[in-house]
């Protein structure tokens, strides 16, 4: 690590952080990732769609996670609440719009050990710590490591969180909410294949959701009330195992709990801005929000891709004034459209006022019942107008 000035630093080790440094090392500037290894204890899943796996196959790293993914080629929602009005099941496949899958389920461990060994071949300087400050200036933006070492940069992505100290250092403010809700996470083998097929059932408290893994083996997300998701959490594997038999409708067949479980409060973030003073927002740094159709990773990603295209279209400065301009307006209407879509579907369940639940019920029997509707439901949410 040394004070010469490189074209591109990233500070943030996850899956969005190293895809941006990744893609924007390809358009040839100098790149610096600012990030330790984490070490691979991490359980849980993440679901690629649609654009994001075309992204992973911009890094060169498909190849490598293509064989431990598993395919999602139908995404259904059941409508598992008991109020007076509720959806239809509706069920969307692949094959209506062409396409092999919708995505593929990757284990989150899997996916950033590929990413770590891609950062490696292609040349990326990696600086393995953590800022302890960020200081942005007219020419550069320096982070100062807790070792005392620095990184000069012209270009900053900050990836480091929902509470990123980048972003805190660029000025950038939030808005954020909270939900009276709580994810647990738990990975499960079964005795009945799932056909690749990721259900979601919408209940009450929020969705509970099957997604495939390779084999007789798939991901639940249970979202509950704070209190609810912890006493499950707390339950005895054979005891877990049966409340998920339960809430799945045995759709998969006899539940075995494999490995631990994770629970997570439930809260919404975005930036009101996406860059600033030489800073880019990048991942859960410019947008947090529920665990709904699979989105939040995803639209990391975009947001790195759209880093990098920038990078690419600024290569002799990619921190001017011009570029910090050009990835904002790149990033502001698909986060901000799509932050704004799950947090109204999650309040829809939520809520107990008869007029919302009925336009959320007409809503999907029209998806169900219109097939252009339903096509272009499918194809925006894995291509989005970017």
């Amino acid at each position: 690590m040394t004070n010469d000035l490189c074209d591109v630093a990233v500070v943030g080790g996850g899956p969005a952080g190293l895809v941006a440094a990744l893609l924007a090392r390809s358009h040839g500037v100098s790149v610096t990732l600012i990030a330790p290894k984490a070490p691979p204890r991490d359980e849980r899943t993440v679901a690629m769609l649609g654009a994001s796996v075309d992204v992973l196959k911009q890094t060169g790293v498909w190849p490598a996670l293509e064989p431990k993914a598993a395919p999602l080629r139908t995404m259904r929602i059941v409508d598992a609440t008991r109020r007076l009005i509720r959806a239809p099941l509706v069920e969307f496949h692949a094959y209506e719009v062409e396409r092999e899958a919708f995505g593929y389920n990757i284990p989150n461990a899997i996916l950033i050990a590929a990413l770590d060994e891609a950062i490696e071949q292609a040349g990326i300087e990696r600086v393995s710590g953590f800022a302890s400050e960020i200081l942005p200036a007219d020419d550069a933006v320096t982070v100062v490591m807790a070792d005392g070492g620095q990184v000069r940069a012209k270009l900053l992505g900050a990836a480091d969180g929902r509470r990123s100290k980048a972003r805190e250092a660029s000025g950038l403010s939030v808005r954020s909410w909270s939900y009276p809700q709580a994810a647990l996470v738990a990975n499960i083998a079964h005795s009945l294949p799932h056909d690749d097929v990721s259900t979601e059932f919408h209940t009450e408290t929020g969705p509970f959701t099957i997604v495939p893994m390779p084999g007789l083996r798939s991901a639940i997300v249970c979202v509950e009330s704070p209190a609810e998701a912890e006493r499950l959490s707390k339950l005895d594997d054979e005891a877990l195992a049966a409340e998920f038999e339960r809430r799945s409708r045995s759709i998969v067949g006899k539940i075995t709990i494999v490995g631990s479980r994770q629970v997570f409060p439930l809260s919404g973030q975005t930036a009101r801005h996406f860059a600033a003073r030489r800073i880019a927002l990048i991942g859960e740094a410019a947008h947090v929000f529920p665990p709904i159709g699979a989105q939040g990773l995803n639209l990391g990603l975009r947001d790195a891709a759209a880093f990098a295209a920038v990078v690419g279209g600024h290569r002799d400065d990619p921190g001017s004034a011009e570029a910090i301009a050009a990835y904002d307006r790149a990033r502001a209407g698909d986060i901000l459209s799509r932050t704004t879509a799950v947090d109204a579907l999650n309040r829809t369940l939520l809520t107990d006022f008869l007029p919302v639940q009925a336009l959320r019920g007409i809503g999907l029997f029209a998806i169900d019942r219109l097939p252009k509707l339903k096509r272009l439901v499918m194809r925006q949410g894995l291509t989005p107008h970017l």
